[in-house]
């Protein structure tokens, strides 16, 4: 089964990554003070994740816990 954005976001959030102001609609931009730009989520909180959402999330978080 697919993970839902929210639990994308959930994840970047544990990891230290915070939600800044600036997405349109149904998305959402999350930054961290060791990531360079930031990570943007589109779709509903309970809408499937897409792979490379998945995959974007994940290399966000190894990057910062380098």
């Amino acid at each position: 089964m697919p993970k839902k954005i929210r639990e994308l976001i959930q994840e970047l959030k544990k990891a230290g990554f915070y939600e800044i102001p600036g997405g349109k609609g149904s998305h959402r931009k999350l930054a961290h003070s060791r990531y360079r730009g930031a990570v943007t989520m589109s779709g509903g909180l309970g809408d499937d994740a897409k792979p490379y959402q998945v995959k974007q999330v994940r290399r966000a978080i190894e990057e910062v816990q380098e």
